[in-house]
């Protein structure tokens, strides 16, 4: 399990600076923090879709895990409105946190 983590990681870090040389969009240059927050989001979404799929999470496991999902991704989205659209460094540390510990929670 942790070897799989630390390959899916690996190619997850490796896909995003190939997606970064292919060009990034004007939003991803001026909000690095919250897309980098958003692609975690989309990537555990895919995550559990497939855990589901595999049998590996009940339908109902699956439903607790969206939503815990959505409220970090809830939580991104207030923070950047008290800023002015954007992340600050903490914030985005503390969502990290959150979306590791979803993230534990769906390869379990």
């Amino acid at each position: 399990m942790l070897k799989t983590s630390a390959v899916l990681m690996g190619m997850l870090f490796a896909l995003s600076t190939a997606g970064a040389a292919s060009g990034e969009t004007a939003w991803e240059k001026t909000h690095p923090r919250r897309d980098q927050v958003n692609d975690r989001l989309e990537n555990q979404n895919r995550r559990i879709h497939e855990e589901v799929k595999e049998g590996e999470l009940t339908r109902a496991q699956a439903a607790k895990l969206h939503r815990q999902d959505h409220r970090v991704r809830q939580e991104e989205h207030a923070m950047a409105s008290r800023h002015g659209g954007h992340v600050t460094k903490a914030e985005q540390a503390a969502l990290n946190r959150q979306e590791n510990r979803i993230s534990r929670e769906i390869g379990e």
